[in-house]
């Protein structure tokens, strides 16, 4: 059995868990209207800790079924990806997790992996969306689940920030050397320091086509990141601390995703409109939608 089809399996386990709520952790519910508008404003401050909750449940959750593969689900932290399947096949199996608050004003989490990481399409990458189940107090509830091939993700992230001279993409250095904790598994991205219509850009521009940069697109081969360094080196680049996020690499499943779910309504509202008025509606704005959830609980 491959990675690939051995994945295939365990995510239609993973698709069974639309709806669930997890018995992880549990918003108490406000005991006054001014609290409850004051709640719905830092929810959004505790997805990454949701988020490695339900990193944990989803690995206990997939070690309950059995596969034609012996091994079992093991949750990696801080190593890359978040969940493996440890077993006889090379490189083993796996999911890296991100998770997705949706009315938080973007999806934050960042995919930094190099390419090279996916070089027997062993590990695909899923984005559970959830929410608190009574909107803004109870136990998190998943909405819905995209599960995307990790090789896809990183080649959207790649083409859609490289573009030399003006932004680069850096492969991380060779540490297969080193030891477990030492190894590097990160790209970076860097903005040049120089507006498009002066000298220096010229010359950078200039520098990047007499480096084959332009030919084939981005390449995290040895001899592409040879030249992309070169030019690294000898112009003025500064790094980009908002480099990889999610909400930006324009990946079509993911869109479309994000799209599906801005348009679900709960508690006879879209998710875009509570969004909206969760981000930048006023208290009493707060107040009127909250109203729907109190009259269905």
């Amino acid at each position: 059995m491959r990675q690939t089809e051995f994945l295939k399996v365990a995510e239609q386990h993973i698709f069974g868990l639309k709806g669930h709520t997890f018995n992880v952790i549990a918003l108490e519910k406000p005991a006054s209207q001014k609290h409850s508008t004051e709640m719905v404003k830092i929810i959004s401050k505790l997805s990454p800790i949701v988020g490695n909750l339900i990193e944990l449940q989803l690995v206990e959750y997939l070690n309950e079924f059995e596969f034609d593969l012996e091994g079992s689900w093991l949750r990696q932290d801080p190593d890359f990806p978040d969940a493996v399947y440890q077993c006889n096949l090379i490189p083993n199996p796996g999911f890296e997790i991100k998770a997705w608050y949706p009315l938080a004003t973007e999806i934050t989490a960042r995919f930094k992996d190099s390419q090279s990481n996916f070089s027997h399409n062993q590990i695909n990458v899923i984005m559970p969306a959830w929410l608190p189940e009574f909107m803004y107090y109870g136990k998190p509830k998943l909405i819905d689940i995209v599960i995307l091939n990790g090789l896809s993700v990183a080649k959207s992230r790649d083409a859609h920030y490289f573009d030399p001279p003006d932004y680069l993409v850096l492969e991380p250095e060779d540490t297969s050397a080193r030891t477990r904790n030492l190894q590097q598994t990160n790209t970076s991205g860097y903005k040049i320091q120089y507006q498009r219509n002066t000298e220096k850009y010229k010359k950078a521009e200039d520098r990047a086509k007499e480096l084959g940069l332009f030919k084939n697109g981005y390449l995290p081969s040895r001899e592409y990141q040879s030249a992309v360094k070169t030019l690294f080196s000898e112009f003025n680049y500064r790094l980009d601390t908002n480099y990889a996020k999610m909400d930006r690499i324009v990946h079509p499943e993911l869109e479309s995703f994000k799209s599906e779910i801005m348009e679900k309504v709960i508690y006879q509202t879209k998710i875009s409109d509570w969004q909206k008025t969760f981000n930048r509606g006023t208290d009493a704005q707060i107040d009127s939608l909250l109203k729907k959830v109190k009259e269905v609980c």
